[in-house]
């Protein structure tokens, strides 16, 4: 079934493709692909926001060097290439060849709907989804892949009401869930960090942040962070131990990935533990201490120097699992409060809105590129 948003629809949209050859280049390009028409349970969203998320670039670009970057085509379809080095071909063997459709989310207008009742009531309505390829004019997704906004709700606040805001809380569910009693934060100042920040402060939660710059501290002060920590200060291992000890925080996010941060955090979780500790155990502490790490904004190996005893652990964390282990009503609570929360805890900011075009340009791609806190942006493929 149809309504009047219907009749404009054309036949074809633009999609944002990442591919890489065989010879190892990566080619990013926008390719022309069908409108297909929604089926019983499925609507059709005309996308008008997409923000680029860390977890999106992992798809966009991979491993490519970006410093051998160089644009072609015309200003309506750009194209972008860039080498892979060659020791990084063998880990994405799997999508070698197949040009992929980029996009994890979306905000956007649902201008045709499948026969079903919860498909036509979601007819006209602003919608949040979530399922790929949101780097497109049009997306046909299932109607549990969208998220019914609030009456005057936009797009743009919308977009991104998936990723990070399920993130967040998740972090803290996996908390109670692991019987934990407060959460360490890495590239705390990010959009999801902002967010965890203000989940905490509402729930009681002590939560100690990890940044790397002065600004950052003071955003996360700004709205009411009691420990915060700046990596760059030569005070940095104290610092953490002492916001530690304070809050008996024994599991960390880590966004980082690379390099010694998720080590430090454990150590520094061992001094803490043992600032309270009884008896001398030449094992450790028998406190568990975990770190899960989520991201990866430094793409180095991870190092660990085991100081930290033999009651911990390091793993990787992944939202999709999680809510399957969360189950469908602990799931539809986390949407809920997105909904009711999007202009508050959950409000995205973004540094730049560009269209599917501009964003394929030399100097749009320099800066989302670097992943770095506050220069966030946002694709609205309307344009």
């Amino acid at each position: 079934m149809t309504s009047d948003l219907a009749q404009d629809i054309p036949t074809s949209g633009l999609q944002l493709h990442s591919l890489v050859t065989e010879g190892g280049e990566l080619q990013l390009s926008l390719q022309s692909v069908p409108v297909v028409a929604p089926n019983e349970d499925e609507v059709l969203i005309r996308v008008e926001a997409a923000p680029i998320n860390p977890s999106d670039l992992g798809l966009l670009v991979g491993p490519a060097d970006m410093s051998t970057a160089s644009a072609s085509g015309s200003a309506e379809k750009p194209i972008i290439t860039a080498q892979v080095p060659a020791q990084f071909m063998p880990g994405i063997a799997a999508r070698v060849g197949e040009s992929m459709s980029v996009g994890n989310e979306g905000g956007g207008i649902v201008v045709q709907a499948g026969s079903s009742d919860a498909a036509q009531a979601l007819l006209g309505k602003t919608v949040g989804f979530l399922g790929g390829a949101s780097y497109s004019q049009y997306r046909t997704v299932k109607v549990a892949q969208c998220l019914a906004l609030a009456d005057g709700t936009s797009p743009r606040q919308g977009a991104a009401c998936f990723v990070n805001p399920l993130t967040s809380q998740a972090m803290v569910e996996t908390m109670r869930m692991e019987n934990h009693k407060a959460l360490v934060h890495t590239a705390a100042a990010s959009n999801l960090g902002q967010m965890l920040q203000k989940i905490c402060i509402a729930e009681g939660v002590d939560l100690v942040n990890i940044v790397r710059k002065q600004e950052q501290v003071d955003i996360l002060k700004g709205l009411g962070a009691k420990y915060v920590c700046n990596s760059s200060e030569d005070s940095f291992m104290q610092d953490l131990t002492d916001a530690l000890i304070a809050t008996g925080a024994t599991l960390a996010f880590d966004a980082i990935g690379g390099g010694k941060l998720a080590g430090q955090i454990l150590s520094c979780m061992e001094v803490a533990a043992n600032k309270t500790a009884k008896v001398y155990s030449r094992y450790g502490s028998d406190v568990y201490k975990q770190v899960y790490i989520y991201g990866g904004l430094d793409r180095s190996a991870t190092t660990i120097t085991r100081d930290f005893g033999l009651c911990w652990g390091l793993g990787g964390f992944l939202l999709t699992p999680f809510l399957g282990k969360l189950g469908a009503e602990g799931v539809q609570r986390l949407r809920q409060r997105v909904v009711d929360e999007i202009d508050t805890t959950f409000a995205s900011h973004y540094t730049k809105e560009v269209s599917l075009a501009d964003a394929l340009t030399m100097e749009a791609l320099s800066v989302y590129g670097k992943q770095a806190t506050g220069e966030k942006y946002l694709i609205n493929p309307s344009l």
